[in-house]
């Protein structure tokens, strides 16, 4: 069915029972060049992987956010989680492994922000269905779709994979404004550091 996930190929939950003390990372933000980098396929599918999407969902939650990518803390690999609990609430985190859309149909544009572009939103056309394959965190194939704000989220993820940024999706004009914004934010920062 269009715009659902067939119960037998709901995507992996990250468990809360591993046994490692969680981490919660460094978010890196732009203009850093990690965020620009195609991250690494994963092949590797293990007890590493695990505490790494547990980290990682860890950190979406202190951060606030909705989603993050491995990029996004660094790691060079090919996986995202996201919670699609409404603002505020922890729902049930989903992660998935070499995420890929394979099929987009229909425009939505909505306002998007993102943990790695500071202090700035704007509205953004995505697909509005989406049809993914990824794998669960034990490496079992996924194929679902998804629309509306879950697609929109998938989308906004998976761009980070390949070093794009939703800002990449903006006019350049808005793009040179937020550059200069940042810059003074920048700037501010390293004069509150002094």
């Amino acid at each position: 069915m269009v715009g659902t996930v067939d119960p037998m190929l709901q995507p992996p939950k990250i468990g809360d029972k591993l046994h490692h003390e969680i981490m919660i990372r460094k978010i890196i933000t732009f203009p850093d060049p990690i965020l620009r980098k195609e991250a690494k396929p994963v092949t590797v599918f293990d007890e590493a992987l695990k505490v790494l999407a547990t980290d990682m969902a860890e950190t979406m939650y202190k951060a606030p956010g909705v989603g993050l990518a491995a990029p996004q803390i660094g790691v060079s690999q090919q996986i995202i989680v996201y919670d699609l609990a409404p603002e505020g609430e922890k729902g049930q985190c989903t992660a998935l492994i070499n995420p890929n859309i394979v099929e987009g149909q229909g425009k939505a544009i909505d306002e998007e922000g993102c943990l790695s572009v500071r202090e700035f939103s704007a509205n953004v056309e995505r697909f509005e269905w989406v049809r993914v394959e990824a794998a669960t965190l034990d490496g079992k194939p996924l194929n679902f779709e998804a629309e509306g704000y879950h697609a929109r989220v998938l989308q906004h993820e998976i761009d980070h994979l390949h070093g794009v940024l939703f800002i990449d999706h903006l006019s350049s004009l808005k793009r040179t404004l937020y550059k200069k914004k940042l810059k003074k934010i920048l700037m501010e920062d390293k004069e509150n550091e002094s």
